[in-house]
């Protein structure tokens, strides 16, 4: 499984991006009985979860982005978004997708994804 992040940008405070996540290697109906999983780097600090989307749809946000950012997928598609929203100097980050192909327990601990891509740079000034 192959995972490869894009949209991420510079911004200012207050704005919007939306990020993609694109899967390869594996199928359509596999994909979507997958968790998935954005999360987040800033320099110095621990890898931190931002939003899941479980096999059936069932979401999960970090506390600093709810209200603000919206997880979604296209299982037909084998992608996965990060709607960004007002979006705050603290959000400046390299974000991840990440994937795990067990739904149970599907949410924002890091251990539990077995996939990650390279990242994609969020700068928030």
């Amino acid at each position: 499984v192959q995972l490869v992040e894009s949209g991420g940008g510079s911004v200012q405070a207050g704005g919007s991006l939306r990020l993609s996540c694109a899967a390869s290697g594996l199928s359509s109906s596999a994909y979507s009985s997958y968790c998935l999983g954005w999360f987040r780097q800033a320099p110095g600090k621990e890898r931190e979860g931002v939003a899941a989307i479980d096999s059936v749809g069932s979401t999960s946000y970090g506390d600093s982005v709810k209200g603000r950012f919206t997880i979604a997928k296209d299982s037909a598609k084998n992608l996965l978004y990060l709607q960004m929203g007002n979006l705050k100097f603290e959000d400046t980050a390299m974000y991840y997708c990440a994937a795990a192909p067990v739904g149970a327990g599907c949410g924002l601990n890091k251990d539990y994804f077995t996939h990650w891509g390279r990242g994609t740079q969020v700068t928030v000034s």
